[in-house]
C-alpha cells in the first residue's frame, strides 16, 4: 500500500514510507498511540478517505493528473 502525505501549507502530495508516517504522527499527536492511529489511517484511506492528523493529511496513492 502506497500512502501519500501533504501538510496543510503544501500543494503537492508526497509518497511517504511507514517509518516517516509514524514519525509524522508522533510529532503531530505527541505520546498518544502512533501505531494505533496509523492502523486507523490505513483502514480509512482504503475506503477513499483523506485523513487529517494535526497539520498533515494522509491518502492512498493516486496517479498525478497531467
Amino acid at each position: 500500500m502506497k500512502i501519500q502525505t501533504q501538510y496543510t501549507y503544501e500543494k503537492k502530495w508526497t509518497d511517504t514510507n511507514e517509518n516517516d508516517i509514524l514519525r509524522i504522527i508522533e510529532e503531530e499527536i505527541g505520546d498518544a498511540d502512533p501505531k494505533g492511529t496509523f492502523d486507523y489511517i490505513k483502514e480509512a484511506i482504503q475506503k477513499g478517505k483523506v485523513i487529517t492528523v494535526g497539520a498533515c493529511r494522509f491518502r492512498l496513492y493516486q496517479e498525478e493528473k497531467k
